[in-house]
């Protein structure tokens, strides 16, 4: 029997003495995982082609409907739309019964743009410039990104940070209340690279007379502005534009700084050195909240910690992976103690240390 019988689990020959591999003699592996990212490419696409249209606002709105009152709603062919929601119907994120589709709580929790924690102007921008993964392997052979987002940051980061806002916020907040900020009065945050500033937010609404200052981007600090205006705490803050490593920070004047997702874009050199910056802006007694993406320590138990690293390898000039040995061992090296590793809510990591009293 040929090692490619249509029945090989039946394969009674092995060769366990010869090459002491017998489950290559029996039964081949399947082909589904590397169809399952073949076709992982059409299905990113689908999702993003689903919020464009307007897909998941509009069933949400209709409540339930079929794909013809659908596509009028959407002024698209409905053949084509058919096809899109019955795609969407195996990905989980809308339901059908018969010929009504409805939205999933999934897709009305993160796919709707109204929803508790949408996701849905995240889906573009998270992978970065798309073209850089079609030049992965360029970049691999040569060491260099093709479109590095560091060449129009503002560009890149502006939607980035709106569309994380809201998933960012809920992490800060939950760690301020297993932190108990609502308990600390009158501290002095340093919050840098901090988009539209969702960890100093959270604070100032906990902590009583507490200040910050925000630092970003000129363009991304924009958006900051604007939402904390929104939220009445202009005149607890403090905007402070320019490189996070290259503006002016006083030292011994924080009770809190924040480095909110901004380690993995750095590389092992530019990271230790934030966290060094973190280190002389504390007091003693003060704070670090390092939080990320983080991968195991063998860089294979958790994909979504490894996913992230390879996109930072592909999109930045330094990014990579982060692995919890790693980040531990820039804050033990600089001379933090009590690390504590904190997942407020989930995928969300969050490393808090502290700087000795007596250092």
């Amino acid at each position: 029997m040929s090692v490619d019988s249509p029945f090989p689990e039946l394969k009674k020959r092995h060769t366990m003495a010869r090459a002491g591999r017998p489950w290559r003699d029996f039964k081949p592996p399947p082909s589904g995982p590397v169809w399952g990212i073949v076709q992982g490419f059409g299905s990113y696409w689908t999702l993003v082609a689903a919020i464009d249209l307007g897909i998941f606002d509009s069933v949400e709105r209709l409540n339930k409907c079929t794909v013809a009152q659908l596509a009028e709603v959407l002024a698209v062919s409905e053949p084509h739309l058919r096809h899109v929601c019955d795609a969407l119907v195996t990905f989980g994120f809308l339901d059908q019964i018969d010929d009504l589709y409805e939205i999933s709580e999934t897709a009305e929790r993160y796919l709707c743009t109204n929803g508790a924690a949408s996701m849905a102007s995240l889906i573009r921008v998270a992978p970065g410039p798309h073209r850089n993964w079609e030049q992965l392997a360029d970049t691999v052979r040569t060491g260099r990104v093709a479109t590095p987002i560091e060449d129009d940051p503002e560009a890149f980061y502006g939607p980035l940070v709106d569309a994380t806002f809201v998933t960012q916020h809920r992490a800060a907040t939950r760690l301020g209340w297993r932190s108990g900020w609502q308990r600390r009065r009158e501290l002095r945050v340093l919050d840098l690279g901090a988009g539209r500033a969702p960890w100093a937010i959270a604070v100032l609404e906990q902590s009583e007379g507490s200040t910050a200052v925000v630092n970003d981007l000129t363009r991304v600090l924009a958006d900051a502005r604007d939402t904390i205006e929104g939220r009445g705490l202009t005149d607890r803050v403090e905007f402070r534009p320019g490189d996070f490593h290259q503006i002016e920070i006083e030292e011994n004047a924080f009770d809190l700084v924040v480095l909110g997702h901004v380690c993995r874009t750095e590389g092992d050199a530019g990271a230790r050195a934030l966290v060094e910056r973190a280190w002389r802006a504390l007091r003693p007694g003060g704070q670090i909240l390092l939080a990320d993406y983080f991968a195991d320590n063998d860089r294979k138990y958790n994909p979504f910690g490894v996913q992230m690293g390879l996109t930072m390898m592909a999109n930045t000039r330094a990014g990579g992976v982060l692995t919890n040995d790693q980040v531990a061992g820039w804050l033990r090296d600089t001379g933090f103690v009590a690390l504590r590793l904190i997942e407020p809510i989930g995928f969300q990591f969050v490393y808090v240390a502290d700087r000795p009293p007596s250092s």
